[in-house]
């Protein structure tokens, strides 16, 4: 069973990552967009839903008192209140004025059920904020799908407002890729922990330096979308 110290590490390491991430270049620019997101929705006494919130790495972006906050994921943790799928969440509809839900629903066998759950526990103008991958490798038997603009927009078609961002160009996309496949299949595995210390730090700092001096616009290749959508 997984401790609280565990949960709270991982969370504080998605929402800040070290540069020895693979993962810096996305994350760093998900909780960018998050922050900027959050800013202009939250509201005092929010109640807020997470769905796979296992380890909540977002909620401290929350700035303001929060009247509930509830965390359901199919793995229990100290922080999850209750144990379910996000395809049959049991609580009351029309309850939360935002559900949060990253990197959940490339593993969910129906995504349109999934998030039809999450529209229906959603109050009338709530909004939803997720994040899913576009380029991964797969990492598991329930790793089913990968999502582009136009499936999300697709997915989402049943809420008023969608606004879709890339987590980096495709250049970030491709030094994302290339630094997790390396770190993924080096042999043996102390290879793979010299390269987190050596040569991904130095693509990650390659990488944020284009992204900021020559602003490439180009997202085919992006690892990663987030989405605010509106019900």
């Amino acid at each position: 069973m997984e401790t609280l110290n565990d949960v709270t590490r991982e969370g504080k390491e998605r929402l800040n990552p070290s540069l020895t991430n693979p993962n810096w270049l996305i994350l760093r620019r998900r909780r960018q967009i998050f922050q900027k997101w959050l800013a202009k929705i939250e509201d005092p006494g929010s109640r807020v839903l997470d769905v796979g919130g296992r380890i909540q790495p977002y909620r401290s972006l929350f700035r303001t008192p929060l009247e509930q906050y509830v965390a359901i994921d199919r793995r229990p943790s100290p922080l999850v209140s209750v144990v379910a799928r996000g395809e049959e969440i049991p609580l009351a509809g029309n309850l939360f004025d935002v559900v949060i839900c990253t990197q959940v629903l490339e593993y969910v066998p129906d995504p349109g059920i999934f998030i039809g759950e999450i529209r229906r526990v959603l109050k009338p103008g709530g909004f939803l904020l997720l994040s899913a991958p576009a380029v991964f490798p797969r990492d598991s038997e329930y790793d089913l799908w990968r999502f582009s603009p136009g499936n999300l927009t697709s997915l989402l078609r049943s809420f008023r407002e969608v606004e879709i961002a890339a987590e980096g160009s495709s250049i970030a996309g491709l030094i994302r890729s290339v630094g997790v496949c390396l770190v993924m299949l080096a042999r043996p595995t102390f290879i793979g922990e010299l390269l987190c210390f050596t040569l991904v730090p130095l693509m990650n700092v390659v990488g944020a330096a284009v992204e900021s001096i020559f602003k490439p616009s180009n997202d085919q290749f992006t690892s990663n979308f987030s989405v605010l959508a509106r019900k």
